[in-house]
């Protein structure tokens, strides 16, 4: 065969191929933008759930450190609480400690991970080396319990409780599978909630939360600014819950904390926080 005939031959392979594959390139193309475009409706719902309600009873106040490590409650709604729990401290644990002295309460400090403990001079903290989970197991040698389990064991399965939790993540799990009774049991819950991506277990945890809760406040990690996940600003954010069984909602007035007590996490850098839409 011929140099020229050879090169016909290659160019109609070439040209039968192209035909062949656009149409599959084409679906691939289409099916990305609907992956994108569910994702993105599912992001505008998780967003809209977590939009604060105003409070007409809530008196914010900072408990922890000025900026990363500090956390917002309704000050004036804590007296009924008789034990108080602080999940990741990551070898230190201002909230828990200032916590444990305004109402003179036990404080339960749990963390797997690092097995420093915090000093809290005028204060009763109590450190467990293990962390929460969605069920009691042993990983890499960590011990992991329920939430359940662990209020049990501390003598607080029936008390009234405040509960802080920064657990990279385990939190999601952690409270689709705690039992409604141990959720009724918070009369406050300040969380900070991990990632934006996996959308529907994400959603059903917070309608599983405003079941027992209102959002009080929510704020964004400005260690986690990134673009491309809106509405979210932030793939982390802080969120307060308030118990319906003390929050009393008010239909006017502006929603969440002063921006004065939300203090950035990180000083040094720049800000991203965002408004409802």
């Amino acid at each position: 065969m011929t140099r020229w005939r050879v090169g016909l031959v290659v160019a109609l392979v070439l040209c039968v191929s192209g035909v062949t594959a656009w149409p599959l390139f084409l679906k691939g193309q289409w099916e990305q933008i609907q992956i994108r475009r569910r994702s993105k409706q599912a992001r505008d719902h998780l967003f809209a759930e977590l939009q604060p309600v105003r409070l007409a009873n809530c008196e914010f106040q900072r408990f922890g450190e000025p900026n990363d490590g500090g956390y917002l409650l309704c000050a004036n709604l804590l007296a009924s609480v008789q034990s108080g729990y602080s999940y990741g401290i990551s070898g230190y644990d201002q909230w828990g400690c200032d916590v444990s002295r305004r109402l003179i309460v036990s404080v339960h400090q749990y963390d797997c991970f690092n097995l420093q403990r915090p000093a809290c001079p005028g204060g009763r903290t109590v450190f467990h080396g293990e962390c929460v989970g969605g069920e009691p197991a042993t990983i890499d040698g960590r011990l992991f319990d329920t939430l359940e389990n662990q209020f049990a064991k501390n003598g607080d399965g029936a008390r009234r409780l405040v509960v802080k939790m920064d657990i990279e993540g385990a939190e999601w799990d952690t409270l689709l599978r705690a039992p409604d009774a141990v959720l009724q049991r918070i009369d406050q819950l300040t969380i900070e909630l991990h990632g934006v991506r996996e959308e529907e277990r994400f959603i059903a945890a917070v309608a599983k939360l405003k079941q027992f809760f209102y959002v009080a406040n929510l704020h964004f990690n400005n260690f986690s600014c990134q673009e491309g996940i809106a509405p979210f600003p932030a793939e982390v954010y802080e969120v307060l819950f308030v118990s319906k069984r003390v929050g009393v909602p008010s239909g006017s007035g502006t929603a969440g904390a002063p921006p004065g007590l939300t203090a950035p996490n990180n000083p040094q850098w720049k800000d991203c926080q965002a408004t409802a839409r």
